[in-house]
């Protein structure tokens, strides 16, 4: 690259936000340069559903999103949906499935994904600098990015370079730096879809280390249903991961491990089978081990006929109300996304652009929008990179 060069926009981050970004406007007759410190676009791609990508999910509406302001997410999402991004796939001949609650992966590799983002880039004659660290200026109503050696100089400049999480993936705090320089507002990011970590009282539970079972799990304003694990540090799993995004340390996490039984199904066993024991009606409907830790917590021996009914309706609520208090999170090193980030009080909705700062947008996971597990978050890089392209190309026209 020359030792100066101008440009229409100059996106800072070759994740899935900043390339679709990158593709999308320069397709429409932007000039783009794509900016990352990492030699390798899309890592946190490439690891992604296992390696194949969970790149969306068909029932994402900003009702699956957190946001200091729920109702932000709604023009982004509203304008570019799962269908929209789900054409872009097909018409790359990449084969896909969908798996449980609407989520779509690769048939194959999340390098799929990675190469068509590429493809799409090239199509846009995208120019790339991979591999060197960034440095920001504003002057004159244009931003100046420092590369090596060299500067780019353009009206624009996208932040698309993620959150905390993932740090060995070459995460950094970058748009929150920059961000602030501008002096926009920053939400406290925090972990989000994290396991969470147990002590004391609770670290029993560690002998359950790989143990999973469907249940109900809630925290704050997040319930869901879906598999819980356990494992040597804690609770994990997608219900764990999910409710992970609500919890605040110092708040009980409450797992109902029966949610498909009556209330009343303990006295009614006593009727039925009055010589059977508690521990053999859990261990019915959930996995040996798990089974025989919460009776043995319930501390109700014997058969069921010999056990007060009363006794039986507490250890029922018990098990569909247990509650558990982490002491922590594993922290961004197992986050998959990061809640929190640049407030989008400080953003137009339509184009996220900055409210103070002409010519400077921030997209994808640097916004304070975190969707659920699931591809939700995948949707919001498109959405979110959509709307800051059409941008763009209304400007550089």
């Amino acid at each position: 690259m020359a030792a100066t060069r101008s440009f229409d926009a100059i996106i800072i981050g070759a994740g899935a936000a900043g390339m679709y970004c990158a593709a999308l406007a320069g397709q429409q007759g932007s000039r783009i340069l794509l900016v990352d410190h990492a030699s390798e676009p899309g890592r946190k791609i490439l690891i992604s559903g296992g390696g194949r990508c969970n790149f969306t999910n068909i029932g994402a509406t900003a009702d699956n999103f957190l946001s200091a302001n729920p109702h932000f997410a709604k023009s982004a999402l509203g304008r570019y949906t799962p269908a929209d991004f789900l054409a872009l796939v097909d018409r790359h001949r990449i084969a896909w499935h969908e798996k449980t609650l609407g989520q779509l992966f690769c048939d194959g590799s999340a390098r799929q994904i990675v190469a068509m983002l590429l493809d799409e880039c090239a199509a846009g004659g995208v120019e790339n600098a991979f591999g060197q660290a960034a440095t920001v200026e504003h002057r004159d109503g244009s931003f100046d990015v420092t590369i090596g050696t060299a500067t780019a100089r353009a009206p624009a400049l996208v932040l698309a370079s993620g959150g905390l999480s993932i740090p060995k993936l070459g995460a950094t705090g970058f748009a929150y730096d920059v961000a602030r320089r501008f002096g926009l507002k920053i939400v406290e990011p925090r972990p989000a879809l994290v396991p969470l970590t147990l002590s004391g009282g609770q670290a029993l539970f560690s002998t359950l280390s790989g143990v999973s079972a469907e249940v109900v799990a809630s925290a704050g304003k997040g319930r869901f249903r879906e598999a819980a694990l356990f494992t040597h540090r804690g609770l994990s799993g997608p219900a764990i991961l999910q409710v992970s995004s609500y919890w605040l340390p110092g708040q009980p996490v409450t797992v109902d491990f029966l949610p498909d039984l009556p209330r009343g199904w303990l006295r009614q066993a006593k009727r039925v089978e009055p010589r059977s024991t508690v521990r053999r009606m859990l261990g019915r409907h959930l996995p040996d081990r798990l089974a025989g830790t919460l009776a043995e917590q319930l501390a109700l021996a014997g058969e069921l006929a010999n056990i007060p009914d009363r006794r039986l309706d507490d250890a029922e609520r018990r098990i569909a109300e247990w509650t558990f208090t982490p002491n922590g999170s594993e922290g961004f090193a197992k986050a998959e996304v990061t809640i929190g980030g640049i407030s989008t009080a400080e953003l137009s909705s339509q184009t996220m652009q900055s409210n103070r700062v002409p010519g400077l947008f921030a997209i994808g996971e640097a916004v304070d929008v975190t969707g659920w597990l699931g591809g939700y978050n995948f949707q919001w890089a498109w959405a979110s990179a959509n709307a800051a392209a059409q941008a763009l190309a209304r400007t550089s026209a």
